[in-house]
């Protein structure tokens, strides 16, 4: 538990670091305050540990969506800036709109 404890004291001296960071990232920055709306239970309409906890689960699963989708774009444009720098081609498939070249008539 010590170690749990250090581990987070050290990252305190970070702090401007993570707010930082958070404004790089609008959408995580936005569910992060809605999670804190819940512990502070700001709305007013969380009465019961049942509804916080059911709250806290749906932001916490968009949370979780949207950090994915943050990733997997991020992944994308690292290797397309990749392979840009290794001079190779980056193909993008584009809808044929042929059906193909007529026979020759015989």
């Amino acid at each position: 538990m010590n170690e749990r404890f250090s581990e987070i004291e050290g990252k305190q001296d970070r702090q401007e670091s993570l707010e930082a960071r958070l404004n790089r990232h609008p959408i995580l920055k936005a569910r992060m305050e809605a999670l804190l709306d819940v512990v502070e239970n700001t709305a007013g309409d969380l009465d019961k540990a049942n509804a916080a906890e059911q709250r806290v689960i749906e932001q916490l699963q968009r949370m979780g969506n949207e950090v994915l989708h943050g990733w997997a774009s991020n992944q994308e444009r690292k290797k397309s800036e990749e392979l840009e720098k290794s001079e190779q081609r980056v193909r993008h498939k584009e809808k044929k709109t042929s059906i193909g070249t007529r026979a020759l008539a015989r």
